[in-house]
């Protein structure tokens, strides 16, 4: 695969606040490319300086090599899905989708065939002669994507085109991109805050915070592997605490020496550990390494969430075994289950669960849609 779209330096202020801080990167020919992070983070900027929407006050934007940092938007061979999804209500899904097509005053038959094509593709076969206004909220980005499609752009960039999807929904509707980007070969930009949905579609996350790129990996790369707090703590659960590296694959943290996997870090290093939830096993007190107590017990489903109390660090363990809340229990951790990291501008910030419920997670969530705006 070769680079489509080049960010070299790029740079862009708002009043005076800095919203991207020299950001390079690089988007492959096909490929889903998810930029992730929290509100603010200069994800959607970055989207909307790629399709022409905004322009960089430092450094150049080249698409197949050529510089675009002044090229309008009208003529960029990109096309961009929003999350409000800016249909027509007075056409239905047809003249919908056919409309670019029809702005090129392209001939009658080649509309009637890919406007078929597209919406074979996004499933809405026959939904052709429907209005829009009565579909549902899934089926109407179905029509939008179809439109995006249809006059076949290089790149397709979608601005959290899921966020007012239902649960389910937007499940079902993660995988349908996938297949459709398949299908394609047109290479998707995708804006989310959602972990989930950046791990679950993507080829490659690109990890953001205040301005800049913090990771960029595939989605096994970037969970099993963050390069600091920040992209532990947001990709997943994770258990994040102080430790020293002994010395290659030997580091001391909550008063115990574990071997691990990580080497190359100086002799008494001080590090970031990261332990992630489901790698923790419960065992009997006198067989675990560290012991605490139990301090509370969530049903998940699949798997209970349970948080114990170790010294007063609150650790999370994802377990389908059952444990009391207020039992005695000892954790056991092999090497490969701990990842070290350098400290960073984020060490300290993230680490226990001591405040942690799902609920506290939403309400701090400024991006998060209320379950009644949702449906």
């Amino acid at each position: 695969m070769g680079k489509i779209i080049e960010l070299k330096n790029v740079s862009k202020s708002f009043d005076g606040e800095v919203v991207l801080d020299h950001i390079n990167l690089e988007i492959d020919d096909n490929e889903f490319l998810t930029l992730l992070g929290p509100s603010g983070c200069g994800k959607t900027t970055t989207l909307r300086l790629i399709g022409g929407f905004e322009q960089p006050d430092e450094g150049e934007l080249l698409f197949m090599g050529r510089r675009i940092n002044d090229v309008p938007p009208h003529k960029r061979n990109v096309n961009t899905v929003f999350q409000k999804y800016a249909l027509f209500p007075h056409l239905n899904v047809f003249e919908n989708v056919a409309f670019p097509l029809r702005e090129r005053r392209a001939p009658r038959a080649e509309i009637e065939e890919k406007v078929r094509e597209m919406l074979s593709l996004v499933m809405l076969s026959g939904f052709a002669n429907r209005r829009v206004t009565s579909l549902s909220g899934g089926q109407q980005q179905r029509v939008a994507i179809a439109r995006a499609l249809i006059g076949r752009p290089k790149v397709l960039l979608l601005d959290e085109p899921l966020a007012a999807l239902d649960l389910k929904l937007r499940k079902d509707m993660q995988q349908e991109l996938k297949k459709i980007q398949k299908a394609t070969g047109i290479t998707f930009v995708f804006v989310t805050h959602d972990q989930e949905e950046a791990l679950t579609m993507s080829d490659t996350i690109v990890v953001m915070s205040e301005g800049r790129i913090q990771q960029i990996g595939s989605p096994t790369d970037i969970y099993n592997e963050p390069k600091n707090a920040f992209v532990a703590d947001f990709i997943g659960e994770s258990n994040i605490l102080d430790g020293v590296m002994l010395s290659d694959f030997s580091v001391h943290f909550s008063g115990q020496t574990f071997r691990c996997v990580d080497a190359g870090f100086g002799e008494r290093e001080q590090v970031d550990v990261v332990v992630r939830p489901e790698d923790v096993d419960i065992v009997p007190v006198e067989a675990g390494k560290l012991q605490g107590v139990v301090t509370s017990v969530t049903f998940m489903g699949v798997h209970y969430e349970v948080i114990v109390d170790i010294g007063g660090f609150k650790w999370m363990i994802q377990t389908t075994d059952y444990v009391a809340e207020g039992e005695h229990v000892g954790l056991e951790i092999v090497p490969d289950a701990i990842h070290i990291m350098k400290k960073s501008e984020y060490s300290g910030l993230y680490g226990d669960y001591s405040s942690f419920s799902n609920e506290l997670d939403e309400l701090s969530d400024p991006d998060a849609v209320p379950e009644e705006e949702s449906t």
